[in-house]
C-alpha cells in the first residue's frame, strides 16, 4: 500500500479523496486548516513551510503520490482575493517543489485541482497569471484589485489559470516527467462542495450560479471527482502527463467546441518545429549511448 498526502483533506472533494484511499488502504496524510495529520495555513509561506515539512518527516520523504485539493473560492471580503492567490496557486507551486525528491522516489503522481474556470470565466487579467508564474504575488493582487467586489472571482480565474499552466509546462520536463512523476489537473465544474452549498444559499450569488450553463443538469458529486482523482494517481494513469481533464457536466464544451483542439498554425510552426528538435536531441544520444 502507498503513501499519500491529501491538502484540502478535511471537507469537499479533498475529504473524498482521502477517504476513498483509505479505504483502499492506502497510508493518507491529510493537510489542512483544521481537523487533519498536518495543520497549516496555506495562505502564508511559513504555512506552506510548515505543511511541506512535516508531510515530508512523516512520509519518511517517499510519497506514492499526492492530491493538492486545497482551495478557496471567490466570496466576498476585503482580503479574500490575496488568499485565493495565496492558497490556489502557491499552496499548490510551493508544496509539489517541496514534495519532488519524495515523488521521485517512489515514481509517483500527483493531481492537481483546478476549475473549468479557466476557460469560462470572462476578462481574467492576463498580467495577473503572469505574475502568478513569476512568483509576483503583489503585482497580482494588484492586477485583480482593480475589478472592484469582482476582484475575488478574478483572483480565483487567475490563480486557476496560473496553476493548470504551471503544470502543464513542469509536467513534461526531465525533473519530473523524466524522474518518472506524473502531474495532471483535473478541472471541475460546479461540484456540491460545502462552499456551492454555501453560495447557493446567497441569493444574489445562487442566481447567477443556477443561470450558468451545464448541459447535463445539476452539480457535480465530490465523491465522483474523487473517483477521478484516485484513478489518475493509480498505474492506469501512467501515460497521462500533463493533461488537463475537464468533468464539468460540459459547461467547457457548451462555450468553447470550436477553440480547441486545433492543429499547429504557420505561425506557431516555427517555434513547434524548434521544440522538437530540442527534444529529440538528447534522445537520440541517450539511445546511443545505450547501443555503445
Amino acid at each position: 500500500m502507498g503513501t499519500y498526502a491529501v491538502t484540502g483533506s478535511a471537507s469537499g472533494m479533498g475529504r473524498q479523496a482521502a477517504e476513498k484511499l483509505r479505504g483502499s488502504g492506502h497510508r493518507v496524510i491529510g493537510v489542512d486548516i483544521h481537523d487533519a495529520e498536518v495543520v497549516a495555513d496555506l495562505s502564508t509561506v511559513e504555512g506552506r513551510r510548515t505543511a511541506a515539512d512535516a508531510v515530508l518527516a512523516v512520509s519518511g520523504g517517499r510519497l506514492d503520490g499526492a492530491i493538492l485539493a486545497a482551495g478557496l473560492g471567490p466570496a466576498p471580503g476585503a482580503d479574500r482575493p490575496r488568499m485565493i492567490l495565496e492558497v490556489n496557486y502557491f499552496g499548490v507551486v510551493d508544496l509539489l517543489q517541496a514534495w519532488r525528491g519524495a515523488l521521485v522516489c517512489a515514481r509517483g503522481k500527483a493531481v492537481v485541482i483546478g476549475s473549468n474556470a479557466t476557460t469560462t470565466t470572462p476578462l481574467v487579467p492576463s498580467r495577473a497569471v503572469r505574475a502568478l508564474l513569476n512568483r509576483e504575488s503583489g503585482k497580482a493582487l494588484k492586477a485583480v484589485g482593480r475589478y472592484g467586489r469582482v476582484a475575488p472571482a478574478m483572483a480565483y480565474g487567475a490563480s486557476k489559470i496560473a496553476v493548470s499552466r504551471w503544470v502543464r509546462e513542469n509536467a513534461v520536463k526531465a525533473e519530473w516527467a523524466g524522474a518518472g512523476v506524473r502531474l495532471n489537473v483535473l478541472a471541475p465544474g460546479a461540484v456540491l462542495t460545502p462552499l456551492l452549498e454555501r453560495q447557493l444559499s446567497t441569493p444574489s450569488e445562487a442566481k447567477a450560479i443556477k443561470a450558468f450553463p451545464v448541459p447535463v443538469g445539476g452539480y457535480g458529486d465530490p465523491a465522483h471527482l474523487a473517483d477521478w482523482m484516485v484513478f489518475m494517481l493509480s498505474d492506469a494513469a501512467e501515460f497521462l502527463c500533463g493533461s488537463v481533464i475537464f468533468v464539468d457536466g460540459g459547461s467547457d464544451a457548451h462555450f468553447n467546441h470550436r477553440m480547441w483542439p486545433k492543429g499547429v498554425s504557420a505561425l506557431r510552426l516555427p517555434r513547434y518545429l524548434i521544440r522538437m528538435r530540442r527534444f529529440r536531441a538528447p534522445n537520440q544520444r541517450s539511445i546511443a549511448a545505450e547501443e555503445g
